[in-house]
């Protein structure tokens, strides 16, 4: 799709119905330092332990990983599934609206194959 093409079909559904345009809330889900990379490594491996999300963000406090993990469920895009036994444990995984975001990556893939060396 070429830019113009691009520019034109945004310009026609920017605004729904209501006047309200589409992009503002999925930004708003997505912004954060954290969320896209967890939704990314749910992409490549799901489902996660909260552990695993730990070790692969190396960087992230537990505090921040778990208000990203909230959010991220409290917007509809991962699923938490707590295991009741022992030594208890919780998964994460992406839901189907957060699938609904892999042609999203697929797309920031070939972008980064295209320009970043």
């Amino acid at each position: 799709m070429t830019y113009e093409e691009y520019t034109q079909k945004v310009n026609s559904i920017i605004l729904t119905k209501n006047g309200n345009c589409p992009v503002t809330p999925v930004i708003s889900m997505l912004q954060g330092k954290w969320k896209l990379q967890i939704i990314y490594e749910l992409c490549i491996k799901s489902p996660m332990r909260f552990g695993e999300l730990k070790k692969i963000l190396n960087s992230i406090t537990n505090t921040m990983l778990t208000n990203a993990l909230r959010e991220l469920e409290a917007d509809g895009l991962i699923c938490r599934k707590q295991f009741n036994e022992i030594p208890p444990h919780v998964e994460y995984s992406l839901t189907p609206k957060g699938e609904d975001l892999l042609p999203v990556f697929y797309a920031i893939t070939e972008f980064g194959l295209k320009y970043i060396p």
